[in-house]
């Protein structure tokens, strides 16, 4: 559907852009029921809101003029809850209005406070920022909101979880009584609903469809990993998928900076964005992802809130997310105006549960799969290479007669060998992984339920041996430990063959094993070397597990951690008796004994 405005100055801005079709929170924005009233929008991420509600404002703040008078105190107010978001909002308003001559100023925390108030003061029309820095402004005199016409709340709900309920409420009960208000939010908690009906006057509640079930457009995949193999995972999601753009969430910002470290290491042009970056840094690492010279971006969910990149077609969920908010939130980084992208969620066997109802209460159902193997990515690059433009360009002159040089002192084969070496040479290298598989019901004792060989038959029981050294894992039956996976995991880590590992016990918070003595020195200075994600201690010189860490026969009772009745002679022999004084006396000296009561039948 055209975009329903009829303003002049928007309709030719949106012409320069090519947007020919309204998308349906837009369309609902700009009906006849909502003109000029104050609206409470539900719609999710990547939906064309900042377009939507810039268009649905236009004829508040424009009228029937062409353009805007001159610039002086603000006559819009747009409140975001990041820095990415404000700075990206003003982006999209500034080629929206700009053939209206409007003059946008964004003020957002960790920028120079004194250069936005000079700003502010050479004039304004449309205001875009944090709560935080707004209200800062306000208080100080640097922002007159006394003449404004419209203010939005982009992603309210955002802004009320991280915080900012006062700040908002400040901003608003400054702002003047008539003003227009409009509020978008990805939901609409009980506490959204509240402000509505504080501040709003009569709002039109609109509720674009689809917003509670995840976006259409994305590709659902949780990929089954082992716990240590998560950083090569991500590597061969990267190579497998080749997308222009890609995003990796990681939790914490150390593990920003890891992932970070450790995919540059592999030759990927990566960027980080964390909370401790400076605005300056991050507004780099941006860049560098809009003009190409990135092509991965590792972020933490409060960098990366409301960010829109073009061609990101690929996110990837190192770490789970803690909620399905969260999980729709990052994945709606891709998959933004009709564009398709993948959403990729890591999920380690110990995991394995909370995904599932991570993504159950967000109503995705992803394909489930192991990561991509070396081979399958060196196959698509064959496929790649054979499919690249650079193949099917016509040869110039030059092009030619450098041809005809190199095929008279080089064989064809040797001249497209070197062409591959030159082509792989630019890609990084895929690593080999496993897949830890289905996991297996624990009561399944069937004979073909057992770990099985490549070639599909069953794997003969391993006997154990004698003299080993035995070692500790804090993990156990609670995070489905399967020697399936546990098995590959500690060869790698240790440096050494499935022969030289013996027995495993898998209880239910520990998993002890044991390795051959000829290789346990080795195996114990490789495990501490490594940097996996359980940690392996060595709990027994002799062979045989330590005391102190033996499990217990009452481990699976309720209360196994209390300690338990001593009886009298235990009493006797653990506590002396205290010397009696004289001025010690019992409780109930000087009082009368009571006289029992003899129970006379009546």
């Amino acid at each position: 559907m055209a975009f329903p405005t009829t303003h002049p100055s928007l309709a030719r801005a949106l012409a320069e852009r090519d947007y020919n079709e309204a998308t349906p929170v837009q369309e609902a924005v700009l009906a006849d029921n909502a003109a000029g009233r104050d609206i409470v929008v539900s719609a999710q991420t990547g939906s064309g809101k900042t377009v939507a509600y810039g268009l649905a404002i236009g004829e508040t703040l424009l009228g029937d003029a062409e353009r805007l008078d001159h610039a002086g105190v603000p006559l819009a107010l747009i409140v975001a809850p990041t820095r990415e978001l404000a700075l990206q909002v003003q982006r999209e308003l500034d080629w929206l209005y700009r053939p209206a001559g409007a003059r946008i100023v964004s003020c957002v925390g960790g920028m120079d406070p004194k250069a936005e108030r000079r700003r502010l003061q050479a004039g304004v029309h449309i205001v875009v920022g944090t709560p935080g820095r707004l209200r800062d402004h306000i208080e100080r005199g640097g922002l007159d909101v006394s003449h404004l016409r419209a203010v939005v709340l982009d992603e309210a709900d955002e802004m009320l979880d991280l915080g900012f309920r006062e700040d908002l409420e400040f901003i608003l009960e400054t702002t003047p009584a008539g003003r227009r208000t409009l509020l978008f939010s990805a939901t609409m908690p009980r506490s959204i609903e509240t402000m509505a009906k504080r501040y709003q006057r009569e709002a039109l509640r609109i509720e674009v469809k689809g917003t509670q079930d995840g976006h259409a457009d994305i590709d659902y995949r949780a990929v089954r990993i082992a716990p240590n193999e998560a950083e090569h995972a991500v590597v061969n999601l990267l190579r497998y998928f080749e997308a222009p753009g890609a995003i990796v969430f990681c939790n914490t910002r150390n593990a920003v900076r890891h992932l970070q470290a450790t995919l540059l290491e592999r030759g990927f042009s990566v960027v980080a964005l964390s909370g401790e970056l400076s605005q300056s840094d991050r507004n780099h690492a941006l860049q560098a992802l809009r003009d190409g010279r990135a092509r991965v971006c590792v972020a933490t969910d409060v960098a990366a809130r409301g960010i829109d990149l073009p061609g990101l077609g690929l996110v990837i969920h190192a770490e789970l997310p803690g909620d399905p908010e969260v999980l729709q939130h990052r994945s709606g980084r891709t998959g933004r105006a009709g564009n398709k992208g993948t959403s990729v969620l890591l999920v380690p066997p110990s995991r394995r549960r909370k995904a599932e109802t991570l993504m159950a209460s967000a109503r995705v159902v992803p394909i489930w799969s192991g990561p991509p193997t070396a081979e399958e990515i060196r196959n698509l690059d064959q496929e790649r290479l054979l499919d690249d433009p650079l193949l099917r360009e016509v040869p110039s002159e030059d092009d030619r007669h450098m041809a005809a040089a190199l095929l008279a002192g080089r064989s064809a084969e040797d001249i497209a060998a070197a062409l591959v070496r030159v082509w792989r040479s630019q890609l990084p290298a895929p690593e080999e992984v496993i897949d830890p598989g289905e996991r297996r019901n624990a009561r399944d004792t069937r004979p073909d339920a057992g770990p099985r060989d490549k070639g599909g038959e069953p794997r003969p029981p391993r006997e154990p041996f004698v003299g080993g050294a035995w070692f500790m894992m804090r993990i156990g039956r609670r995070e489905n430990a399967d020697p399936k996976w546990l098995l590959p995991m500690l060869c790698r880590r240790g440096n050494v063959t499935r022969q030289e590992i013996g027995a495993i016990r898998i209880f239910e918070r520990e998993t002890k094993f044991e390795v051959t003595a000829a290789v346990a020195e080795r195996f114990a200075h490789a495990v501490r070397k490594s940097d996996g994600d359980v940690e392996i201690v060595r709990i027994g010189a002799d062979g045989t597990p330590a005391p102190s860490v033996r499990p217990r026969k009452d481990a699976e009772r309720p209360h196994a951690d209390r300690p338990k009745h001593r009886g009298p002679k235990h009493r006797e022999k653990d506590f002396k008796p205290r010397k009696a004084h004289s001025a010690d006396k019992p409780r109930d000296a000087g009082r009368p004994k009571e006289r029992k009561k003899k129970h006379r039948p009546k």
